[in-house]
């Protein structure tokens, strides 16, 4: 009874936080055993790391894909699946940003990357040379804003040169890879496509629920893909009711 009291009174408070009243968080008095409830092999922290932190067993593939960002981890770890004979080709995709002006800025091993680079395919291209994958290995997709332009570009660049995949490998950020298996998965319906996360960023399926950035990042990524993934459902919704 105490638990739920303490609770519910921390609840109430929210609209204090949110407003900017209070500096007290919803859940920052948390009971220790309200904690173990929700972060425990059966809590809802659980369901949501299996959730976002997808991953998937990579056996030898089509191509590579690897979706933008300003994290080298990602290209260098799909090189390192190149070498070792998973695929024989790369696909890096992304401009930058849909809300950005330019590409963000390389974001770890700075010293190594050095750009400038006016994309995000320009970035991963660098990369991918840098640790010894050859040019007429990388193709490249160069217009994408977003992760679903990420898979849908990729799509079209494949198409336009003819190459049909049946297996793909996605090189992610690890935090993204639930949205990652879902786009692609959409837009490669006949592949199968598995999914390789790196956590570039350190946000990882084993620490996310211990720092206010963790949480906030894996409960907006649970949104992200709710919301972006109803407006493409309802599109294709509309699309299938029109009259042939």
């Amino acid at each position: 009874m105490e638990d739920s009291v303490k609770y519910h009174i921390t609840w109430d408070r929210r609209r204090e936080f949110d407003t900017g009243r209070s500096s007290q968080k919803p859940g920052d008095r948390l009971p220790a055993s309200i904690r173990k409830r929700a972060f425990g092999p059966r809590g809802f922290a659980s369901a949501l790391t299996d959730f976002v932190f997808a991953e998937d067993p990579v056996s030898e593939a089509d191509i590579i894909f690897v979706p933008g960002n300003g994290y080298p981890q990602m290209a260098e770890e799909a090189a390192a699946l190149y070498h070792r004979g998973y695929a024989p080709r790369i696909l890096p995709s992304g401009r930058f940003y849909i809300y950005d002006d330019a590409f963000d800025g390389v974001k770890a091993r700075q010293e190594i990357y050095t750009g400038p680079y006016e994309t995000e395919w320009a970035f991963a291209r660098d990369v991918l040379i840098k640790n010894g994958v050859p040019e007429a290995a990388i193709l490249r997709e160069d217009r994408a804003g977003f992760t679903y332009e990420n898979a849908l570009y990729s799509r079209a660049v494949l198409d336009e040169a003819g190459i049909r995949v049946t297996k793909g490998i996605v090189c992610c950020l690890a935090c993204h890879a639930a949205r990652c298996r879902q786009y692609y998965r959409l837009l490669f319906p006949e592949a199968e496509i598995m999914i390789h996360p790196t956590p570039a960023n350190g946000i990882t399926r084993d620490n996310w629920m211990t720092t206010p950035e963790g949480i906030t990042i894996v409960t907006g990524e649970t949104a992200r893909c709710g919301q972006q993934f109803e407006d493409i459902l309802m599109t294709l919704a509309a699309e299938a009711a029109k009259p042939q």
